[in-house]
């Protein structure tokens, strides 16, 4: 029952790429899933993809950025949060009740609040270090929203 966490976010990411500059636009779903108006965006909809994508960007970055001790230390805790946020997802969809299933996703909330205060802290000097620390931040807010919008509509208080 709980195996594909995709069902409960799929209204709202159908919300989130439809065309909002058109008042005109609308979406329907029928049992032949035909959603008219609405435009797919580049990202994902595998939230295991998408999560492991993201813990594989954090790494990355992390290897780019200015070798002082304190980059260090954050960098470190930046790539076991964001590790730890996918394996996490993996964990809740194979969860075998409710509340193991929302208890994982609660832990994923809480990696991707820590791995926001390390990216955060992380010192990136160049410019194009930090669009990449401010493109990562967005998708961190942006699944922030997908795991709040997952707990509590399965039932998280």
């Amino acid at each position: 029952m709980y195996t594909n966490l995709y069902s409960v976010f799929y209204y709202f990411i159908l919300y989130k790429t439809m065309d909002k500059s058109n008042p005109n636009t609308e979406f329907q779903i029928h049992k032949s899933q035909t959603i008219p108006n609405v435009q797919i965006s580049n990202k994902p909809y595998d939230l295991e993809k998408r999560t492991f994508n993201f813990a594989k960007n954090c790494k990355n970055f992390c290897k780019k950025i200015p070798r002082t001790q304190s980059n260090y230390e954050y960098s470190k805790q930046l790539i076991r949060a964001s590790g730890s946020q996918a394996a996490n997802y993996i964990e809740a969809n194979e969860a075998a009740t409710k509340k193991e299933l929302l208890y994982r996703i609660r832990i994923c909330r809480k990696e991707f609040k820590e791995s926001s205060l390390w990216l955060r802290l992380i010192d990136a000097e160049e410019n194009e270090l930090k669009k990449e620390q401010e493109l990562l931040q967005d998708e961190i807010n942006e699944l922030r929203k997908i795991f709040n919008a997952i707990y509590n509509k399965s039932g998280g208080k």
